[in-house]
């Protein structure tokens, strides 16, 4: 009993183990999508970007903040001006408490911030008779604007919101780029195991072969050289699948880490063609325009090259501020007598910048802003053209395909049928060596453009889908939803 139980427990986990997994294209990209390397690192940027937003958004509400000192304490001597106007040395030996609220307010309209505050602070001086004293504001207005002339929050409100669309876009793309990456791997991964298990049929048909030239030679029915033939192309074949056998464990180890599986035993679906539709190009180029972010960069470049304008405009020429303040004060010795009798407290003061000669500094800068503006408009028109072409020859690409692929299957089947018929007729003796190994090589060949022709057609399906952010198949616009909660 115990040697059966010992030896359930050395096999069963080998079991286990050497259980290949199947999947399918859509199994690894729907895995691809969730768990990949990617995935993690597309899913960061997405959530920076909407904290970027949320901050932006933020910035608009009012902000309440409370300041407080608690406490300071302060012994040294300070040179403190008098009323007479003398400077004189004093020994300050005191304890300061203060404490204040402010609530502040973005003004878009103007460019400024509004703020309200109030302050309470209590000063004690150790060493004399009146030792205490209290000073309180019980509210102020304050108003600050840095310049009159350019008002960033106008622009910020423009361009904000492309920045965080465009994102929002960039992740669906680059979920999209997911898709490609994984069917590229996937196809590398079934690529192999195709060649591996042709490689080691050829061995096996091979061996056979040559048993049989040798027999024939043996019987001076062919010559040496026919038979140093085979016995070459016997080497060539195990040489090819220890070659196919590394090339399989290359690409197993590169789609099992890419999905983050527990195993690297796969065992790989043929994808099969996709349902039949057709891609018009007008509507293709209206879905990408309408979904690419391509097309919100490029209203967002051009935002920031005339916010660039408008800032050099605003603060080169003439640089025009404003601070205003508005409340009420109090101060004395007595708690309970400080919210009596305030004292006014109000002050306006515009400050102006004008540069009378500074070398052309203001005047290079802008114009520097113009010409870059200049630059980013012909660099979007150039980006719209090459952004259009793409889509098109894309199109057209993916219109073809179907076709190649198509006549790449055929042409699979053929050569398979002609290469079993010139093995069972080299059998009989009724065709040479060398047209049965043009019939394996065109037959080997033939499989190998299926499989890259089969690759491109699911590729380009997917960088179809990447370059519209459409799904033609169910006739509608790529959400995020439908990535994350299929």
């Amino acid at each position: 009993m115990k040697k059966t139980l010992l030896i359930i427990l050395v096999i069963f986990p080998l079991i286990i183990f050497s259980q290949s997994k199947k999947l399918t294209l859509g199994e690894a990209i729907d895995i691809a999508q969730k768990k990949s390397p990617d995935f993690k690192i597309n899913i960061n940027r997405n959530q920076a970007n909407y904290w970027r937003f949320r901050r932006y958004k933020a910035s608009f509400l009012p902000e309440l903040r409370l300041n407080a000192t608690l406490p300071e304490y302060r012994n040294a001597v300070r040179r403190i001006t008098n009323d007479t106007g003398q400077d004189i040395f004093v020994t300050q030996n005191q304890l300061l408490v203060e404490g204040g609220l402010s609530i502040s307010q973005s003004v878009p309209y103007t460019g400024g911030t509004l703020s309200v505050n109030t302050n309470l602070e209590r000063v004690e001086l150790f060493g004399l008779d009146d030792n205490i004293g209290y000073s309180v504001i019980p509210f102020s207005i304050n108003y600050f604007q840095n310049s009159i002339l350019f008002n960033e929050f106008k622009w910020d409100k423009k361009i904000e919101p492309l920045i965080y669309e465009e994102s929002k876009r960039d992740f669906i793309e680059n979920m999209e780029q997911i898709s490609v990456n994984t069917s590229r791997r996937y196809f590398e991964l079934l690529k192999a195991q195709m060649q591996l298990n042709i490689a080691e049929t050829n061995l096996s048909n091979q061996d056979t072969l040559f048993q049989i030239a040798k027999g024939r030679f043996k019987m001076g029915k062919i010559a040496e050289n026919e038979l140093l033939q085979m016995e070459l192309r016997l080497l060539n074949s195990k040489n090819r699948v220890t070659t196919n056998t590394v090339e399989l464990k290359r690409t197993s180890q590169n789609l099992a880490r890419y999905l983050e599986l527990d195993t690297e035993n796969l065992e790989l679906d043929v994808p099969e063609q996709l349902p039949l539709f057709d891609v018009d190009v007008e509507k293709a180029l209206n879905e990408a325009q309408s979904n690419r972010k391509a097309v919100i960069e490029f209203r967002r470049k051009r935002l920031e090259a005339e916010k660039d304008v408008a800032f050099q405009k605003g603060n080169n020429r003439l640089q025009l501020g404003i601070r205003a303040n508005f409340g009420i004060s109090q101060n004395g010795d007595d708690f309970n007598n400080l919210f009596n009798n305030f004292n006014k407290q109000q002050n306006v003061s515009v400050s102006i910048g004008l540069p009378i000669f500074d070398w052309g500094v203001s005047k290079s800068r802008r114009k520097m802003a113009e010409a870059n503006l200049d630059l980013t408009n012909n660099n979007i028109n150039q980006e719209k053209q090459e952004f259009e072409q793409e889509i098109y020859l894309h199109v057209l690409n993916w219109s073809n395909q179907r076709d190649f692929l198509i006549t790449a299957e055929k042409a699979k089947e053929v050569s398979m049928k002609r290469y079993d018929i010139s093995k069972k007729r080299y059998v009989l003796n009724k065709v040479t060596i060398t047209d049965l190994n043009i019939a394996l090589e065109e037959r080997d060949k033939a499989v190998f453009e299926y499989l890259n022709s089969l690759e491109k057609f699911w590729r380009d399906y997917y960088i179809l889908r990447q370059l519209t952010l459409y799904d033609f198949i169910n006739d509608k616009k790529i959400e995020v939803e439908d990535i994350l909660y299929d």
